[in-house]
């Protein structure tokens, strides 16, 4: 029987698929905003505003005593356009889906796919709670302190994830193999990454795109201190040093965190992220989570004191592999549709699990070939960075 002649439609879900397959970080996180932005004819443009929980004071006692309602947001932006370019000919559309798969859309969205991951792994430095596990490895202990974190920051239980490095899933089974396993889990390792489940996780994936990230020249013992006492915000002035912070730094100031919804004091250090470089000497240290000491969003006891010390976690300039557990409201990721083009040879855009993918081709008179491309229009945003983890071991 003849050869059935591929479509752009066919080619276009297959190669959603494979990039489905390959994004495994992306596909367990939030995507609720995905359709915001796939309304043909009726799009809300590049941006979206994105309430985050209010947060109240509980009165104790008859007497009243009311509380503005001060929202807050967060903005997701769809700007990223990344693609990969590829040619093939009438030809190869005549080969089985099989075959052109794995010879021409495989090799191409693949390399599209771990680029878009890569992207969104980067809201990694955004996340403030750390499990210090530096200088060994990653054991079952590890593990349920990010639990841990994620259950004292009101995490909600289902869907929470843990992705591993490479070198922490070597670790993490090599600890733990003598331990029993739910033979009920292994068929989830069917899908590419997946572990299995244990430590409260839901899935437990290895990917191998979770980068590292170096951090500053400053030591652990910083040398800075506050400048200033009852401050509070997202910008802390701090003393003269020559040490540097890097994005994703974390630091503690000495205050300690307070329960979510009490604002009881845990008896645990609030640790905070550093959210933008600082090149040295005195100045403002671009810090989150924001320093709120009164009202129904206060996350520490009191405002850090004059003088106290800025502490860091980890060396000076080293870089850390962290492994990141993360429930999945965490963080957000969306597509959008891409505007189809006139007058070309052929095109489509398909969706799968929300994502968007346009594929368009052009016959090229000038040396008889048809190039390709392949587009995926996105953004990312972290959400709630309380409701993840960083488990930096080794």
């Amino acid at each position: 029987m003849p050869n059935a002649i591929l479509t752009p439609q066919i080619i276009t879900r297959e190669a959603l698929r494979v990039l489905h397959q390959k994004a495994n970080f992306i596909g367990s996180i939030n995507r609720q905003y995905d359709d915001r932005f796939a309304k043909s004819g009726a799009k809300i443009g590049s941006s979206l505003d994105i309430r985050l929980p209010n947060e109240y004071v509980v009165r104790t006692g008859s007497t009243m005593q009311p509380q503005d309602t001060v929202e807050q947001k967060t903005q997701l932006q769809v700007t990223t356009q990344k693609g990969v370019d590829l040619s093939f000919t009438a030809v190869d559309l005549t080969m089985s889906l099989d075959d052109f798969s794995s010879r021409i859309i495989e090799p191409a969205v693949s390399v599209l796919a771990a680029n878009i991951e890569a992207d969104a792994l980067s809201m990694a430095n955004d996340v403030y709670n750390v499990v210090n596990n530096i200088g060994s490895t990653l054991n079952m202990r590890q593990m349920l302190l990010g639990k841990k974190l994620l259950t004292d920051s009101l995490a909600p239980s289902g869907t929470r994830n843990l992705l591993m490095n490479t070198q922490d899933t070597v670790d993490a089974i090599d600890n733990l193999k003598g331990l029993f396993q739910d033979s009920t889990q292994i068929a989830k390792q069917y899908r590419e990454g997946v572990l299995g489940t244990t430590a409260g996780f839901g899935d437990i994936m290895e990917n191998t795109i979770l980068g590292g990230t170096t951090t500053g020249t400053a030591a652990s013992a910083t040398g800075y201190t506050v400048s200033g006492a009852n401050q509070t915000g997202s910008s802390l002035a701090i003393t003269a040093g020559t040490a540097t912070f890097k994005k994703g730094d974390v630091i503690t100031l000495g205050v300690n965190r307070v329960h979510p919804e009490t604002k009881a004091d845990t008896g645990n250090l609030q640790t905070f992220v550093v959210t933008a470089d600082f090149a040295g000497g005195a100045g403002s240290l671009q810090i989150a989570p924001a320093i709120v000491t009164t009202g129904g969003r206060k996350n520490v006891v009191a405002s850090p004191g004059n003088a106290a010390a800025v502490v860091k976690i980890g060396g000076a300039s080293q870089v850390y592999r962290p492994s990141l557990a993360y429930h999945k409201d965490a963080f957000t990721f969306a597509t959008a549709d891409l505007v189809m083009p006139d007058g070309v040879d052929w095109k489509a855009r398909e969706t799968f699990d929300g994502i968007s993918m346009r594929m368009v081709r052009q016959y090229n008179i000038s040396d008889d070939t048809f190039p390709c491309r392949l587009d995926v229009l996105y953004g990312y945003k972290t959400l709630r960075a309380q409701l993840a983890a960083r488990i930096l071991s080794n």
